[in-house]
């Protein structure tokens, strides 16, 4: 027999209370399903490409099936993913004005595949314009292979956080790390008063329903994690913090009027540090629905193309969706 604190050190608690997964051995698993959606729409939408003949976008993400995981196993990590995404994209001739449509299809991002080698179709509506065609299927087709590679760094490191516990022999090690990158950082903090180009939003939707019910899916945290599909905290208070679309959008908020009128502190995880835009949500009673009116002000340049997706396909959408649902139910 092993004497104490002899054997095997998989399964030496370690001075943990609980003896939970000692050393990573155990095998552990997570969901990044949902999460990666969040991702591979903030990551896609909004890529453009230009040359002298046009310019496109990718305008919005109109399908993503699939399913993405990480499982830890004796502390090391294995990732899991297969998805099946559809885009739109747009684009404009500069000489003539012209405007055109198309898809982008990447039947078969997974890990059995290098990124460099996933496929990825491009197609355009009939008609003229061939020369936008080729511009996707070139410099946008580059472009869309980047973002996925981000999104695979984003899954193997961002996500990943806090699958692999310390081990006693790395608690001091890692508490070192933490100083050391906590006394670089406020050595390299940004000037203050440095300005971001922004821009405005103005956006309108007509709901089927009462101002009061509509004003409950921004504030009732059951109703928020129903539209949103995950998890969300939120404290509808003026200074009550809310989290929603798991961790991907945080804010504030500044003002509420019940059944009336919310203003928010907002902002992306991928947005410049401590950089938040100011949401006004006015609810408009009219005959038999309700008018939302959302304006939306200090949106990162880059990001209005992201901005206005999450709010008319993340929001807008999925609102309507879960209003027809409950009726039905009802």
């Amino acid at each position: 027999m092993a004497k104490w604190g002899q054997g095997d050190p998989r399964w030496i608690v370690e001075e943990r209370e609980d003896g939970t997964n000692v050393n990573n051995w155990h095998w552990t698993e997570r969901d990044a399903t949902s999460w990666s959606k969040g991702k591979l729409c903030e990551f896609l939408v909004g890529i453009v490409v230009e040359n002298e003949a046009g310019r496109c976008q990718i305008s919005e993400l109109k399908q993503v099936e699939g399913e993405a995981s990480c499982s830890s196993r004796k502390g090391k990590l294995i990732f899991f993913y297969e998805w099946n995404i559809k885009l739109g994209w747009k684009g404009v001739m500069k000489e003539s004005g012209a405007k055109h449509k198309g898809l982008i299809e990447i039947p078969n991002l997974s890990e059995e595949n290098e990124v460099d080698d996933t496929e990825v179709n491009v197609s355009k509506k009939k008609g003229d314009g061939d020369i936008l065609k080729d511009l996707m299927k070139t410099a946008g087709t580059a472009k869309v292979r980047e973002a996925l590679g981000d999104y695979l760094k984003a899954l193997k490191t961002e996500f990943t956080i806090g699958m692999i516990l310390p081990t006693k022999a790395t608690a001091a090690q890692e508490l070192t790390i933490k100083r050391k990158l906590s006394e670089n950082t406020l050595q390299i903090q940004a000037p203050l008063g440095v300005r971001i180009p922004t821009v405005a939003l103005h956006m309108t939707e007509l709901f089927d329903t009462a101002a009061e019910r509509l004003y409950s899916i921004f504030t009732v945290k059951e109703l928020v994690q129903k539209f949103s599909k995950s998890p969300a905290t939120l404290e509808a208070e003026k200074g009550g913090k809310f989290q929603m679309f798991d961790g991907n959008v945080t804010g504030e908020y500044i003002e509420l009027i019940t059944n009336e009128k919310i203003v928010m502190k907002w902002r992306c995880r991928n947005w410049p540090e401590e950089h938040y835009a100011t949401v006004v949500l006015n609810f408009v009673p009219t005959p038999g629905q309700t008018e939302l009116q959302l304006d939306c002000k200090g949106v990162p340049v880059c990001k209005e193309e992201n901005m206005k997706f999450c709010w008319q396909k993340q929001h807008f959408e999925e609102i309507k969706g879960l209003l027809q649902l409950t009726t039905l139910n009802g």
